[in-house]
């Protein structure tokens, strides 16, 4: 199963990029032992910015037919690191080819996109920014990896 994140904007040169591409590479090299063919991060930009129609479009293209379509929003349901290393299993040995993680914009989604968003994943009640959401997701998807994989990364 491939694992990306669709996010919308980029970082370009911040020390959130850096973080996240780090967790990226570990959580892809983990998760390639365990049948995760690949772990990326996706970054699109919408035409014109900040039009949550646009912004939907941009997700889409970014969407693989097949994905497991994984909303982060602040209403979604707040999994645990092992919650979540079980739903990637799960998804995985069900032969799910890919699932994907939308972050939207500032100005939030449309609703289109939390209307086809398979899952809603909270990191809490609060609002975050989007960069630390981007380093947030990266870490958690390696964790999950690590979880899967018996490391002594996760502590319960």
């Amino acid at each position: 199963m491939k694992i990306a994140i669709a996010a919308i904007g980029r970082l370009r040169d911040s020390p959130e990029a850096a973080l996240a591409a780090d967790y990226i590479t570990r959580a892809a090299t983990q998760g390639r032992q365990i049948g995760f063919k690949s772990v990326e991060i996706v970054e699109v930009e919408a035409k014109p910015p900040s039009d949550p129609r646009a912004e939907a479009s941009a997700l889409y293209r970014a969407t693989p037919d097949d994905a497991r379509k994984i909303l982060l929003d602040e209403r979604g349901a707040e999994w645990t690191s092992r919650q979540l290393a079980e739903k990637l299993a799960r998804w995985r040995d069900d032969g799910q080819a890919s699932a994907v993680f939308w972050i939207g914009g500032a100005s939030g989604v449309s609703q289109s996109v939390k209307d086809n968003a398979d899952e809603k994943l909270a990191f809490g009640r609060q609002t975050w920014p989007h960069r630390l959401v981007r380093v947030m997701i990266c870490e958690q998807i390696y964790r999950a990896m690590t979880i899967l994989c018996s490391t002594p990364y996760h502590r319960d």
